[in-house]
This record gives C-alpha cells, sequence and structure tokens, in this order.
C-alpha cells in the first residue's frame, strides 16, 4: 500500500492542486457552452469560430471539449501523488507549446490553424503553463526530497 493509498481522495497539496485545476477547467469547459457568459456563434474548430468566453477569451466546441476532459482528467489524477504532478507538469509544458502555436498561427489559414485563439488566449496559456509546471515541480516538494540517496520527506 502506498502512502496515496491511505488516507483518503487529494489528501497531499500536490493532488489538491491538480483537484482545483481540474475543476476549473471543468468549470470553464462548461461555461464556454453557456449563452450569456458565451457571446458570439460557436463554431465547431478553427479560426471562425466568433465565440468568446467572458467576451475576451475566443472558443470553440473542440475547444470546450478539451477544457471538459482535461478538467476530467485533473479530478481522477487528483487520487494519486505522482499522478498529480505529472498532470500539472506536462500539462504545463502543453500549456507554454500552446501559446507558442499561438503565436505562430494567429492571424493565418489552413488546416494547421484549428484551435481559436486570440492574444488574450495566448497570455493566459503562458500564465497557465509557467504557473502549473511550477506547482508540479515545487508543490509538496522539501529540501531532502532533491537529495539523491535520501528517503523522501513527507509532503503535504
Amino acid at each position: 500500500m502506498t502512502d496515496d493509498d491511505r488516507g483518503g481522495f487529494a489528501r497531499r497539496d500536490i493532488q489538491k492542486v491538480a483537484l482545483g485545476y481540474g475543476i476549473v477547467f471543468l468549470l470553464v469547459g462548461i461555461a464556454g457552452f453557456l449563452p450569456g457568459i458565451t457571446t458570439g456563434t460557436l463554431n465547431f474548430a478553427g479560426p471562425m469560430s466568433g465565440a468568446k468566453l467572458l467576451g475576451l477569451f475566443q472558443v470553440s466546441v473542440l475547444h470546450n471539449a478539451l477544457h471538459l476532459l482535461y478538467g476530467v482528467v485533473g479530478v481522477v489524477v487528483a487520487a494519486n501523488r505522482t499522478l498529480s504532478r505529472f498532470y500539472l507538469i506536462w500539462g504545463g509544458v502543453l500549456y507554454l507549446l500552446l501559446f507558442v502555436y499561438g503565436l505562430i498561427i494567429e492571424g493565418t489559414s489552413g488546416s494547421a490553424n484549428f484551435v481559436p485563439v486570440n492574444d488574450p488566449d495566448n497570455w493566459l496559456h503562458f500564465a497557465l503553463g509557467v504557473l502549473m509546471a511550477g506547482m508540479g515541480l515545487f508543490v509538496g516538494r522539501t529540501a531532502a526530497t532533491d537529495v539523491p540517496g535520501q528517503p523522501r520527506a513527507s509532503s503535504r
């Protein structure tokens, strides 16, 4: 039995952070489908989707579905400390890649431009990438955690 199997769901800080991100992504995914919170015409994918979440962030059905999926993954992995850490680190890396994609693809047409993004989306993706990866790397770690040959310190 590992530490992750005892004491309940999202027991450690890293698991709570993953759960928090999962819940937020679920809420954002749902909000992207709600008229009033999302304005404009919602298309399946691509830059032609005129829908904007909160009148600011360009979204599409595909974009919202990915937020929902990523939210479900966050909630599920919150049951395990290691998976929570991977979710945050690799999710951060993916959001940083999405930031770079948005910088390159914005304003172009073609099959490579399948995710609607605008400047606010790009900067949100950058912030999410840095914050998620940072949380995954540093939350719940102590100095003893990174010393080879030393037992892992108990983290909250």
